[in-house]
């Protein structure tokens, strides 16, 4: 009987959750090429990748990843002849406009990385966007930028 009911406990949750993944999916995003840089535990490292948008205009609004103490969007840009990097609350992605996080623009920073990030490794990575949710992807870690 403890076995029926929980397993009934966990269908249940499953339905209960089920429409949100759907959401995320049907809000028209999708996520293209996501890399990690090789870098060290203790160090910051920095996940890449672009977000296509189908839908509705949204907004990137938080990330996490369970490898680092802390997950940011962050936002390099030239401030006369010095590049400088800071965070970012939000990045907007729209029909036509697709967000893209790269070298010398946004990126998401990992900070306190629990574990060295090696060339080959997968890093899992969660962005949280403002009307489409939460969306996880995987970000393969590697020296240079994926080939178009």
């Amino acid at each position: 009987m403890r076995n029926y009911v929980r397993r009934h406990l966990l269908f249940s949750a499953a339905v209960a959750c089920w429409p949100l993944a759907v959401m995320a999916a049907d809000a028209g995003l999708i996520i293209e090429n996501p890399w990690a840089r090789p870098a060290a535990v203790g160090q910051m490292g920095v996940i890449y990748l672009m977000v296509k948008d189908t839908g509705a205009p949204d907004r990137l609004i938080g990330v996490k990843t369970p490898v680092a103490d802390e997950a940011q969007l962050h936002e390099s840009k030239m401030a006369g002849n010095v590049m400088e990097m800071r965070p970012v609350q939000a990045a907007p992605v729209a029909p036509g406009q697709p967000l893209v996080l790269a070298p010398g623009g946004y990126h998401i920073m990992l900070m306190g990385l629990k574990q060295p990030l090696k060339v080959g490794d997968a890093v899992p990575v969660t962005l949280i966007f403002e009307k489409a949710g939460s969306i996880s992807t995987t970000a393969t870690v590697q020296r240079d930028p994926p080939k178009p």
